[in-house]
């Protein structure tokens, strides 16, 4: 049986130190704001750019995986966002990081060390084709989202997502990749440590947060949230990948799994960028990360990789 709880502890222990440090007066109710603002500006935009920049183009383009995945993603996301706007009356703004946290999943701490023990080398390939463009489409997505969500003009709407860090690290990556340029060197070891820098200074951002701004009121949308998150959106996945589209069983697990695993990071990040469900997404990326322990263990039951 995979050790689950083994790949859960980093991500709860990296959410308490900022809890404790806070606590503990080490660091001001203004580190987390400044630590998660370094994140969302410097940190995932050099993600992106070296996701994109390593990718490598696959021999076969899988779009009955891609499509089973992201219909699902699509479905959990506008699911999520018209809860949260229309039966809690919460803003547009809100909504989205609502939608946010129902469907993109946590992937470097939870879902890369998992799928790979799971499926091992056959997991491999499926894993990185999701994992090279599920960060880029989630992140474009929401900022278009709630960018365009005020009527604005298009010049000015254009202004404003061509000045996101976010889609500036997409754009850049794009490039870089269609240049034929090579990550390197010096360049690489510039980027790869900004890059790797994202998830753990998030989480430590994310428990910041929580002892500032505490539990969220809106506790009936975060459990529906979280079922979203965790069994219906790997729900369809599984629908989907094994009686619509064609492929080989261990794609369509590792599309399965990729689904079931708890909100990510990212989430918090985009909240706190807008100022808008702070408090919201990081109890969401929380309790969907404690709950992934039963959840993730019943996925892998269904899909035959657990004991």
């Amino acid at each position: 049986m995979i050790d689950l709880l083994a790949i859960a502890v980093p991500v709860f222990g990296l959410i308490a130190l900022g809890f404790l440090t806070r606590w503990a007066g080490l660091l001001s109710a203004t580190a987390g704001e400044g630590l998660s603002e370094f994140v969302f500006v410097c940190a995932v935009p050099t993600l992106i750019f070296r996701t994109l920049a390593e990718s490598k183009a696959a021999d076969a383009q899988p779009w009955g995986y891609w499509a089973a995945y992201f219909t699902a993603l699509a479905i959990v996301w506008a699911i999520g966002m018209a809860l949260a706007k229309r039966v809690f009356a919460t803003s547009h703004a809100f909504g989205v990081v609502a939608g946010f946290a129902s469907a993109q999943s946590n992937t470097a701490l939870v879902g890369i060390p998992l799928i790979l023990k799971a499926y091992g080398d056959a997991g491999a390939v499926p894993l990185f084709l999701l994992l090279a463009i599920h960060l880029p489409i989630t992140m474009t997505t929401a900022t278009v989202l709630l960018e365009g969500a005020d009527g604005l003009d298009m010049r000015l709407l254009l202004r404003r997502l061509a000045a996101n860090p976010i889609l500036l690290g997409l754009a850049a990556g794009l490039l870089f990749r269609a240049g034929g340029l090579k990550l390197e060197g010096p360049l690489f070891g510039l980027v790869d440590m900004l890059a790797r820098a994202a998830a753990p200074c998030a989480l430590v951002a994310m428990g910041l947060t929580l002892k500032q701004s505490g539990w969220p009121q809106e506790r009936a949308l975060l459990w529906c949230v979280a079922t979203l998150k965790l069994m219906v959106q790997p729900a369809i996945v599984y629908a989907l990948a094994f009686y619509v589209f064609a492929m080989p069983p261990a794609w369509a697990g590792v599309a399965v799994l990729f689904a079931a695993m708890p909100s990510g990071v990212n989430a918090y990040l985009f909240a706190e960028r807008y100022r808008e469900g702070v408090a919201f997404s990081s109890a969401a990326i929380a309790l969907t990360t404690a709950i992934a322990a039963v959840t993730a263990l019943f996925w892998m039951r269904v899909l035959g990789v657990a004991g």
